[in-house]
């Protein structure tokens, strides 16, 4: 991983993140949040849209990985979220 991809990782994993912020709790976490909430949704988004055959729906470069990502955290706030409540 070249320092390049890293950065551009980083930041859509924050933007990500901050988004998911906005659409699950109406607010963002803080720049480190986000861009944790935002790396585990990628890895989660990834995982499950893959699993379901939908990855290449969402296409390539930034905006599909900022997607592919907001779909992830989201769904990873959702179940945080009613865990928390459990």
């Amino acid at each position: 991983m070249t320092v390049l991809s890293l950065v551009v990782f980083l930041i859509v994993g924050t933007i990500a993140g901050w988004l998911a912020g906005l659409l699950v709790r109406g607010r963002g976490f803080g720049l480190l949040g986000d861009m944790l909430v935002g790396i585990i949704g990628a890895f989660v988004g990834g995982f499950l849209l893959t699993s379901l055959g939908l990855l290449g729906i969402f296409g390539a470069g930034l905006i599909g990985a900022i997607v592919v990502a907001l779909i992830g955290a989201v769904i990873f706030l959702v179940i945080i979220k009613i865990i928390k409540k459990a």
